[in-house]
């Protein structure tokens, strides 16, 4: 958890002078009538009358955003959390908080979004038991008491409190919570005729208007606007990331809030800003509706989100990848492994297989495919389009359901923008050793024992002590048939060979270029 935000933070107020409003017009200003003589008449007649200039100004002035912040904003709630930690849990969780805020400029709400920790000196706690307070925004769903907000503001609380924009308070119960999504329902019980607000059935557009409501640094009820600056966002908080990016003002607080469209619907669940100091500069991050939807509903009938699980792998399609296993377009997710008795593996993916559509849809990377995954059930029949060994074909296999301790990874492609290859006769730059040799008889590959800093494969990634499986979809077991392999490829035309490199953090496919 990023944590400069937990400690007290002391806000410097400045009143500002007002300043001087320049007059534009002075005649309309004045909202004189003027009347029209009648045609033919001397006299001044009274049938014709020019409209006065509050008129022109009225239709001038484009429409605020009062209408629709008095039918949204009674839905909006401030959500107050107290969650019981020792010293040493506490100590630790600080500690973590301020060595990622140190790493990473977003201030993520799922880190610190919203929260103040008190505490002694360096912002440690003085007491070995105490509670800590969070502060957060949320909204109904349903009039009897449902209502939305993040992961990370109810995550470990104790008691949950909602208070609504009329001051009116309630005690509220987590009915579950969806950490991969930072999304979490709540309930409040006792009525049945709380305001409450719909999620959107469309995308909204980049540039349309967006209106958030919240409870920004505990200042409950606050509006800001402005419009959606961009879609499909992906800032590394998770595997499903698909962010809508506004420019609507959203502060420490905010996190859970809803962000509205011009018709009243929520479009999204407000979330993550990035911030390098602290506070709102414009960009901030919303969990779209539809993705809000979808783990709403499963929350509330089951209590949890459970997801498909295909069991493999993957890593996006760069253009070298592409044309090394003769694909048109650098689309798609290349599979690094399929895991041992996954739906994968049952269905005959095998490694370096290209995933290119689900159900007849195209899959433009690795995220694409997780996310398109996650939201198909358990048990769900899909058909892949898999691009095999120059071949597209398509599998039928029913989805299993995505374990905990084993998700399936969407690498960021270790192999992308590491620079140019030196020019001359394929080569990779390596000294190799048969596994067997170095890591003892049965071992499998070309074990890399020597990295030549200069050369394409350094450039891409590979490392001393790395494992080659295979080149050019090809096995190899000595140094004679990686030379072979390089020479067909250059032979056929490629401009790069694509090899499986074993690491110790994991298997992975990279495509290495031909002089």
């Amino acid at each position: 958890m990023n944590d400069r935000a937990n400690s007290d933070t002391t806000t410097s107020r400045k009143i500002l002078k007002p300043r001087r409003l320049a007059l534009l017009g002075t005649v309309a200003a004045l909202g004189v009538a003027v009347l029209a003589a009648s045609p033919g008449s001397s006299n001044f007649g009274t049938s014709s009358f020019i409209a006065p200039a509050q008129a022109a100004e009225s239709a001038a002035t484009p429409p605020g955003f009062g209408d629709l912040v008095g039918k949204v904003k009674p839905a909006v709630i401030s959500v107050r959390v107290r969650i019981e930690q020792d010293n040493d849990k506490s100590a630790m969780l600080q500690q973590n908080r301020m060595d990622q805020d140190e790493a990473t400029p977003f201030d993520q709400f799922s880190r610190q979004f919203g929260f103040r920790f008190p505490g002694g000196p360096n912002g440690m706690p003085r007491q070995r038991h105490q509670m800590i307070t969070g502060e957060g925004s949320g909204f109904f769903i349903s009039a009897d008491g449902y209502a939305v907000t993040n992961n990370h503001v109810v995550d470990h609380a104790a008691s949950v409190q909602v208070t609504m924009d009329d001051g009116t308070s309630y005690t509220a119960k987590v009915v579950g919570t969806d950490p991969k999504t930072d999304l979490a329902l709540i309930k409040v019980d006792g009525k049945t005729d709380f305001p409450f607000v719909k999620f959107s059935d469309q995308k909204p557009r980049i540039g349309d208007w967006v209106v958030a409501v919240g409870n920004p640094f505990g200042l409950g009820g606050t509006v800001t606007a402005g419009i959606v600056s961009a879609s499909g966002r992906d800032i590394g908080n998770g595997p499903y990331d698909d962010f809508i990016q506004i420019d609507a003002p959203i502060n420490k607080g905010n996190s859970g809030g809803p962000a509205f469209d011009m018709s009243g619907n929520v479009i999204g669940v407000n979330t993550a800003i990035f911030s390098p100091s602290g506070g709102s500069v414009g960009i901030g991050f919303d969990i779209p509706a539809s993705t809000a939807k979808l783990v709403v509903a499963q929350l509330k009938d089951k209590g949890a989100v459970t997801r498909g699980w295909l069991g493999v792998q993957v890593q996006p399609v760069t253009s070298e990848i592409a044309d090394s296993l003769g694909l048109k377009e650098a689309r798609g997710a290349i599979v690094d492994n399929p895991q041992d008795g996954s739906p994968a593996a049952k269905a005959g993916i095998e490694a370096g297989d290209v995933i290119t559509a689900v159900n007849g849809t195209a899959i433009k990377d690795s995220r694409d495919l997780a996310r398109t995954i996650a939201t198909l059930a358990p048990g769900s029949s899909v058909k892949l389009d898999v691009f095999h060994n120059g071949t597209t074909k398509t599998l039928t296999l029913a989805l299993g359901e995505l374990p905990n301790e084993r998700q399936a990874k969407a690498n960021g492609g270790a192999d992308e923008g590491r620079g140019q290859p030196s020019a001359g006769a394929p080569r990779l730059g390596l000294g190799l050793a048969p596994a067997g040799d170095v890591q003892g008889a049965g071992q499998k590959g070309i074990v890399v024992t020597e990295v030549d800093p200069q050369g394409p494969a350094a450039q891409r990634g590979i490392q001393t002590g790395d494992v080659i499986l295979n080149v050019g979809g090809k096995a190899v077991a000595n140094v004679g048939d990686v030379r072979s392999e390089l020479a067909h490829a250059k032979s056929s035309g490629k401009r790069s060979v694509l090899l499986q490199v074993r690491s110790a953090e994991a298997t992975r496919f990279v495509a290495v270029p031909l002089a």
